[in-house]
């Protein structure tokens, strides 16, 4: 494996990995939601999801940023003349309450509490029983507007970023510029819910070396070329490319292409702190770690087909058997770093660049 781009070249040969305590301490999980999740963007989901083609009245639909961590309520509104779409607080401002609870049609928001009134560009209209308030309104009684950007429809929200969308996706959208992402179709019936019982960082640390692969998915193992398996860091995430060990399973990769003339198998995204964008010969796969406590993670898998024949010698029950492997494996370093003799391990230089910045970026956020 090469990587390049590295963040500290020399330290993933000479630091330790990420202290066991990290992982089993509930105040540093509840530092992180504040220092890293809310200070992140997060995949809120695809413009079909909230808007369907066969309802075209739908104007406003309520979203939750980071469900089970964040939990933040948020209305995405779609501008019925421009369809533009943009990303307010779902708080109204006089005492709290969530406004909008179903997907509708609607041309002024009111709150079911009290009737306070919003526009559909986030500013109160209206607030019965303030007539003889002072100072009122301000801007503080209109309803926040929170960062929103998108990537053909897949839609990204954040709270109070640290950095920007495009620092984070530019190099997944321009090496993948070829494929017709408007031609990927949400697929129910291969996305899945899993119940993770370990930190959710463990999740990430296994997702984000491949040098498990070979003694933990055997399968999957048959279809890569382990010798050329390969990770690039990038700003604020890393790619693992997967070359397949024959060239049906491999990308169709247009002249020109960076990666032209190699027989790519996968293009693993990983994006700080917690999605990865799996590009396969046949569509997407969407990993969203969702940390549920300090010791409790929901993984989201939302699948994407494009090309249905060209699932070749990988199947949608391959897909389940990795996963099961998966979690299998972090469940076993869930029990291990309770143990009162581990402290914490040194980093494979030539496997594990991906993890060690993953665990830098988190010192960083946390200062420590």
């Amino acid at each position: 494996m090469t990587s390049t781009k590295k963040v500290d070249s020399q330290g993933v040969k000479s630091d330790r990995t990420m202290p066991a305590s990290f992982y089993r301490s509930r105040e540093l999980y509840e530092r992180s939601r504040d220092e890293i999740f809310a200070k992140s963007w997060q995949f809120i989901g695809h413009t079909d999801d909230f808007f369907p083609a066969d309802e075209p009245g739908l104007n406003v639909a309520p979203v939750t940023i980071l469900e089970g961590c964040l939990n933040e309520p948020c209305i995405l509104i779609k501008d019925e003349k421009t369809s533009a779409l943009n990303l307010h607080s779902n708080v109204c401002t006089h005492r709290g309450s969530v406004l909008v609870e179903k997907s509708c049609q609607v041309e002024t928001m009111r709150c079911r509490y009290h009737g306070r009134r919003f526009g559909l560009d986030g500013c109160m209209v209206s607030a019965p029983g303030f007539e003889e308030a002072e100072n009122f309104p301000t801007e503080q009684d209109n309803l926040a507007k929170l960062p929103m950007e998108s990537w053909d429809k897949f839609l990204f929200a954040a709270i109070d970023p640290a950095f920007s969308l495009d620092d984070l996706i530019r190099d997944m959208k321009e090496r993948l510029d070829f494929l017709p992402l408007q031609d990927f179709k949400f697929s129910p019936e291969l996305s899945k819910d899993y119940f993770v019982n370990a930190n959710w960082a463990l999740y990430c640390d296994n997702y984000l070396e491949g040098m498990h692969v070979p003694y933990v998915h055997p399968s999957l193992a048959t279809l890569l070329d382990i010798r050329d398996y390969r990770t690039e860091l990038l700003p604020y995430g890393n790619l693992q490319i997967g070359t397949a060990s024959k060239p049906e399973d491999a990308f169709e990769l247009p002249e020109g292409h960076r990666d032209h003339g190699q027989q790519i198998a996968a293009y693993y995204y990983w994006f700080y702190p917690n999605m990865m964008f799996n590009f396969y010969p046949w569509g997407l796969s969407i990993n969203l770690v969702q940390p549920q406590a300090f010791n409790q993670t929901i993984v989201r898998f939302i699948v994407y087909v494009w090309r249905p024949e060209r699932f070749g010698n990988y199947s949608s029950a391959d897909i389940n058997q990795t996963e099961m492997e998966d979690e299998e494996v972090v469940h076993a370093v869930q029990r291990g770093i309770q143990s009162r003799v581990y402290k914490s391990g040194r980093y494979s230089p030539t496997w594990e660049a991906g993890v060690h910045q993953f665990h830098q970026l988190i010192a960083k956020s946390l200062s420590f």
